[in-house]
């Protein structure tokens, strides 16, 4: 039974367990699937790793799942219709503002190189904030990412 605020109910902490996935529409799955597995260094889920529910459209290429390090699933979803990003990467075009992936502190030079050399457009950074270091780019599709580390981690 979950608790209630006057006559509403309300989840409580613990009920919501993790994040299940998260969902990005892409225009270009070729380019999307090559960024989140060669780039970015995510596993693609292929054969028996495909959840059941999507091997058909899996199969017809409408859709690719990769596996975060945390094993939340990354699903891609090929929109070719989809209307290209604002001209301007720095118009939020979407209520998601970005994706943010964790990394350790000694990788995080070696992220941004990696970034650097298969010219992908950083937007900010890499920036020194109290809640970290980060650095922020663009997926193919014109969605923001941010690899960062931890404040603690920045020194260690």
């Amino acid at each position: 039974m979950l608790p209630s605020t006057a006559s509403n109910p309300t989840l409580v902490a613990g009920n919501l367990r993790r994040v299940h996935h998260i969902a990005l529409n892409v225009h270009d799955m070729q380019a999307s699937r090559h960024f989140y597995s060669t780039i970015l260094g995510l596993h693609e889920l292929t054969g028996e790793e495909v959840p059941k529910t999507l091997v058909e459209l899996v199969a017809q290429g409408k859709v690719a799942n990769f596996v975060t390090p945390d094993g939340t699933i990354l699903d891609l979803f090929w929109e070719p219709e989809l209307s290209p990003p604002d001209p301007n990467p720095e118009q939020t075009f979407t209520r998601a503002y970005h994706l943010a992936f964790d990394i350790e502190p000694q990788l995080f030079e070696r992220a941004v190189t990696v970034l650097r050399e298969n010219k992908i457009a950083i937007a900010h950074g890499p920036v020194t904030r109290p809640t970290g270091r980060g650095v922020y780019f663009y997926d193919p599709d014109g969605f923001m990412i941010e690899i960062r580390c931890d404040p603690d981690d920045v020194n260690g």
